[in-house]
């Protein structure tokens, strides 16, 4: 194809490339480098056009559309006033017009004036207004043409006549006569003294005084002025509405009483003193379907001022439906319609609630329709604009909202009662009041934006107004087991917002539905279990205080023993609170989530305050027990009992290269060594992994979506679309939720512990009792001054300092049942004892410990050699172990001991009925009970403390995740705690030298 054709027949796209030819030939630049960066400067700017916008346009230009740029006007033309075309000037007449341009002319001066449509110069018959048309004097109308359509060349002014029986009066356009407005028919259209002209209207000077109050009141900012809408209308509508009964001026006044918040006062001049005085003024007349307080020809707007009239409204009769979460009969749709009236008081449409009409904020349809599934605790909050309010609500819509009850033909809506926060009677807020003093209304607007326009109807608002918070409660039926509620009641709140910078002010709005039921009966419940189990838990701690008190030789009661009882009572109270916290959360998570007809509804967020206060105590009160066992674990008395003794000859024994060797008659300590540091290992074992238990537990939550079960809704699921709207989390449910799945995995890890692993794989209690066996040490822990636990370690074969042939012999002798058992007593078993030691046992005890801390203190004081302090702590060493052996081996008559098993009561209550007055008590105990003051023995006290832990984290974060992290770090470091104060204590009480524990 051939390019543009230029001068002399050249294409136009051929001489450009020439060009750029000779340009790279100049200045030496590669061709194909010129081109490509020629070819990149055309692609970037073809697609680029100025902006401009109908402002940018001068007077004499206008925005074409279609070019989207400003245009200059032809001669003797300007701008309209829309900015989107030309039109002559004052003084011409169009002679073209194609929709593309237009031709003007100027009119002669015999006829200097354009016609209405802006074709024809036409001569006036008075004079000539600013827009160059011809302007009649009133109650004339402007005759351009005759019947024909053929221009006069003089318009004519034709006057109406207002006199009857014609009674006309010029049209809005003031090119034709109508008839005037029904109020002036009399004799004719003028409204003449003493009669009144207000909103078009010719009203008797006897129906309404004229001294209205269009001012409206803003309580929030504490101002009140005269309204431009209301000081146009109030009168007007008034007294239309009380004269003539006229239905729009009745609504209209309506919403003028809406729009000042429904409050009455003591002056009866303003929009709702108004809109009363008509309304009390109708009482004779019949009301309209059958409402008292819905007069004929007027809006409903109230319920009643009789007090206790709330109540009766909300409480009374249940609505005509029933509402099931599943099966046959599901039913979760809430269908709501509204009445719609403008400004005005024109009626508009029924509209169902819904969209954007009550929920302000801008969502998606699948999100907004969530809103209105029965049981659904929905609430979407958001900050708008007022800006884009202005420009989306420049007058108000009202509403009268009501409930649809079907009905298929007879069809029927039940009435929304309507508490509005920002009402005002004479000066209070009685909605913020108790029921009692409630004043239910009807009619609502969601923004108004025209009662706050102080100047003119279209000047910027002073103020405007917007619904905050628009909330829809349901209360069920108590004792329902059908699904049936009161009828709904919906609060609005309003926000008065001084107007200052309108593109930088926003204003917050909240749309929520809530659901609610009478907790009183759970509560009451509740409170009887914590009271039933509470006085339970109070004997059972008074029963280990005596416990306590015999335990530690006391019979006084003195500020140490209530504290004890105090720190008992905590462990035991914690444990109620946990108990009645988590059967409660349990309750609900499955009688909530698994109904079919609606028999309970979740308790709102405020009626959960007391449930988590009942939380709170058992998570500080479990803390407090927790406290208390750790620093009774790192501070008893441990002592490890060595039996070996020197071997009296010399035993020989065979070497690697075969020769002959002689062993120490001295005793080795390593022994002692091993067993202390097994014993520094047992400290702080598990029947859990707390590893394995968090990583579980995030893994139900997180991966396989159990937290969806905490959501305030009556949906089941577990995966939920990201589409949808999700509700808010119930912390009853949440809780109920964590704990009983934290439990449930701990409590399987114990029965695997138990069953399982100890039985199969490793049972590391027991085979620290069979150490001490082996190693010929016994243990012996005091976790009270005369109560503790014996484990017999005694060897069978007399010593345990041996080469790895004879300890190989001794174990097959033993497995061949040739040589004695392990237990205390001959031919018994039974190595693990829960000793009662009589007081005199007690005290020779101190009386050696107290000699090694003088020692160890002389030697500090006076001798600063380290190894003479480690010989005494070696002195005081043996005369401690000769003498706890001595004991066993009852060479001490008046300190002597008895072995025999308790009785099963003893074990159930924990308490010793028998006191070691004359000798001290060793009870059989096959249980290994000597774990109890371990971590090992207080699984159930671990294993609750982390569970309200988590729980309390989870409650105060919304964190699954964070909870599980901190919880770890928590059992990370009470777990170091106890590792670091158990072996000081073991260093102090055992005589083990630190550096030779690992």
């Amino acid at each position: 194809m051939n390019g543009i054709v230029g001068k002399k027949g050249r294409p136009l796209f051929t001489m450009a490339t020439r060009t750029l030819v000779a340009v790279a030939n100049r200045y030496k630049v590669p061709l194909t480098i010129f081109l490509l960066i020629y070819l990149d400067l055309l692609n970037c700017q073809q697609y680029a056009i100025p902006f401009k916008s109908p402002s940018d346009c001068t007077d004499e230009e206008f925005f074409d559309i279609s070019s989207l740029s400003c245009v200059r006007c032809g001669p003797n033309q300007r701008r309209s006033t829309t900015g989107l075309s030309c039109i002559c000037k004052t003084g011409y007449q169009t002679l073209t017009s194609d929709k593309a341009s237009i031709t003007c002319q100027k009119c002669p001066a015999d006829r200097p004036a354009v016609t209405k449509d802006g074709f024809g110069c036409i001569g006036c018959p008075t004079r000539v207004n600013d827009e160059g048309k011809c302007q009649c004097p009133a109650s004339n109308v402007l005759v351009e043409r005759d019947v024909n359509g053929n221009l006069f060349d003089v318009a004519r002014c034709e006057m109406c006549n207002e006199n009857s029986p014609s009674l006309s009066v010029p049209n809005i356009s003031g090119d034709r006569c109508e008839r005037c407005q029904a109020s002036f028919v009399n004799t004719s259209c003028v409204c003449s003294s003493p009669n009144v002209l207000a909103g078009g209207l010719c009203l008797p000077p006897s129906s309404l005084s004229t001294n209205v109050n269009p001012s409206v009141n803003y309580a929030q900012l504490k101002i009140s002025f005269q309204s431009a809408w209301f000081f146009k209308n109030l009168y007007s509508s008034s007294a239309a509405c009380l004269v003539f009964s006229n239905l729009t001026a009745c609504q209209a006044l309506g919403n003028m009483c809406v729009m000042n918040m429904h409050s009455i006062s003591g002056v009866s001049t303003d929009a709702c003193g108004l809109f009363n005085t008509i309304f009390r003024s109708r009482a004779a007349f019949s009301s309209t379907q059958d409402i008292s307080y819905w007069r004929v020809n007027l809006p409903w707007l109230y319920y009643g001022d009789e007090p206790g009239l709330a109540s009766r409204v909300l409480q009374n009769d249940p609505v005509p439906i029933k509402f099931s979460f599943r099966g046959r009969n599901k039913n979760t749709d809430i269908k709501l319609l509204a009445a719609v009236y403008n400004i005005g008081g024109e009626f508009l449409r029924w509209e169902k609630v819904g969209g954007d009409n009550l929920q302000l904020c801008p969502e998606t349809t699948a999100k907004r329709a969530a809103a209105f599934t029965f049981g659904t605790a929905y609430q979407e909050s958001c900050d708008l604009s007022i800006a884009e309010l202005l420009g989306s609500h420049p007058e108000p819509l009202f509403y009268d909202v009501f409930m649809d009850l079907g009905g298929g033909d007879n069809r029927k809506l039940l009435s929304l009662p309507t508490l509005v926060y920002n009402q005002q009677y004479n000066g209070r807020f009685i909605n913020q009041e108790s029921m009692k003093n409630w004043y239910l209304s009807r009619r609502m607007f969601a923004v108004d934006t025209l009662s706050g326009r102080e100047k003119s109807i279209s000047s910027l608002p002073k103020v405007i107004r917007v619904a905050s918070s628009v909330k829809i409660r349901f209360q069920l039926v108590p004792r329902t087991q059908e699904g049936q509620v009161y009828p709904p009641l919906m609060t609005v709140t309003y926000t008065d917002v001084a107007i200052t910078d309108i593109n930088t002010q926003t204003v917050s709005t909240t749309f929520a539905v809530e659901y609610e039921m009478d907790q009183n009966e759970a509560r009451i419940k509740t409170d009887t279990a914590l009271g039933v189990l509470g006085g339970l838990a109070l004997m059972y701690s008074l029963l280990k205080t005596v416990s306590w008190k015999r335990r530690i030789a006391s019979p006084l009661i003195d500020v140490e023993t209530m504290l004890k009882f105090l720190l008992f009572y905590a462990g035991d109270l914690a444990n109620v609170f946990f108990a009645v916290t988590v059967g409660t959360g349990l309750y609900w998570l499955i009688f909530y989530k698994a109904q079919q007809f609606v028999s309970v509804l979740l308790p709102l967020p405020a009626q959960e305050e007391q449930f988590v206060t009942y939380i709170g105590c058992a998570f500080a009160l479990k803390a407090v027990q927790f406290l208390h066992k750790l620093i009774l674990q790192v501070s008893i008395d441990v002592f490890f009992i060595d039996w070996e003794r020197p071997r009296s000859k010399t035993s020989r024994t065979v070497q690697a290269a075969g020769e002959l060797n002689r062993d120490p008659s001295s005793v080795s300590i390593w022994r002692t060594y091993f067993v202390a540091n097994e014993w520094n290992e047992l400290q702080t074992i598990r029947k859990i992994s707390p590893t394995f238990q968090t990583m579980a537990v995030l893994f139900f939550f997180e991966v396989l979506g159990f937290s969806n079960l905490a959501l305030r809704d009556p949906m089941p699921a577990l995966q939920r679309s990201p589409e949808a709207y999700t509700p808010s989390y119930s912390l009853m449910l949440r809780y109920g939720l964590a704990a009983t799945l934290w439990l449930g995995i701990g409590l399987l890890q114990v029965i695997f512990f138990t069953v399982f692993y100890e039985h199969f794989v490793e049972d590391k209690i027991r085979q620290f009792v069979d150490l001490c066996s082996i190693s010929n040490v016994s243990v012996l822990l005091l976790s009270h001054r005369c109560f503790g636990y014996y484990i017999h370690g005694r060897s069978v074969h007399g010593h345990a300092d041996t080469n790895m042939e004879e300890m190989n012999n001794n174990l097959n002798r033993e497995a061949e049942s040739l040589c004695g058992q392990r237990g205390l007593l001959p031919n018994t078993e039974v190595q693990t004892f829960q000793v009662s030691l009589n007081n005199r046992l007690r005290l020779h005890y101190d009386r050696i410990r107290e000699q090694i801390g003088r020692r160890n203190g002389r030697s500090r004081l006076i001798d600063a050699n380290s190894a003479n302090q480690f010989e005494q702590r070696a002195r005081g060493y043996q005369t401690m172990n000769h003498f706890l052996g001595s004991i066993i081996d009852h060479a001490h008559h008046e300190m002597d001991y008895i072995v025999k098993d308790k009785l099963m009561f003893e074990r159930i209550i924990g308490m010793e009925f028998l006191e070691p007055s004359e000798k001290s008590i060793f009870y059989n105990d096959e249980a290994h009970s000597f774990s109890d003051v371990l971590f090992y023995g207080n699984e159930a006290t671990l294993l609750i403390f982390d569970t309200l832990f988590f729980c309390v984290v989870d409650l105060g974060s919304q964190s699954f995740v964070l909870a599980a992290v901190l919880t770890c770090v928590q059992q990370m470091i009470f777990r170091l705690i106890r590792n670091t104060l158990g072996r000081k204590n073991l260093v102090s009480k055992t005589l083990v030298d630190e550096r030779f524990l690992i």
